[in-house]
């Protein structure tokens, strides 16, 4: 590999890197106004359009926290906007879902996404954005990030349904 290709992904590398630390720094911001993290957006996300989830499932969904976001699920519990219940078959398994409070933050995340979106939305044209996201879907790829994402199917909701409700998609389906 010749010393320009080096120096090409070299800054590839560092792009992505600081495109990830600048775009959740803007997420952040724009989370403040609702005491949240991306973190925990990402989990009253993922509880909304996937719960209600064991632990474990909740963790095998998310980018954030891949694993075990048992920290950051039971700060959303002593806030109130996650509710831990019983398994019915198993009473050992718990299952997370949201409170009322809980979906009444999901819709500030949903706005919050939405004018993240719009910003996305005024630094590149759909092409590129397209040629970027396959880039950094193969980058991605069998990472339990990826493997996160694929689950979610984060890349087939259509972009107009994106911030519809979990039963506004069911009901266009």
């Amino acid at each position: 590999m010749g010393c320009g290709r080096v120096r090409q992904l070299t800054e590839l590398r560092y792009l992505v890197l600081a495109g990830q630390r600048a775009t959740n720094r803007m997420l952040a911001d724009m989370l403040k106004p609702l005491g949240l993290t991306p973190s925990q957006a990402e989990i009253l996300r993922v509880l909304a359009d996937h719960g209600p989830l064991s632990l474990a499932g909740l963790g095998a969904l998310l980018v954030c926290e891949p694993g075990s976001p048992s920290r950051i699920v039971s700060s959303l519990a002593r806030r109130g906007l996650v509710c831990r219940d019983s398994g019915t078959e198993d009473r050992r398994t718990i299952r997370l879902s949201l409170t009322a409070a809980g979906r009444t933050a999901h819709a500030g995340v949903v706005a919050v996404e939405h004018a993240m979106c719009q910003r996305l939305a005024d630094i590149g044209t759909p092409d590129e954005v397209e040629q970027t996201s396959a880039l950094l879907r193969r980058l991605v790829a069998g990472t339990p990030q990826g493997d996160a994402l694929t689950a979610r199917g984060e890349s087939e909701c259509p972009p107009s349904e994106r911030f519809a409700s979990t039963s506004d998609r069911r009901e266009a389906v």
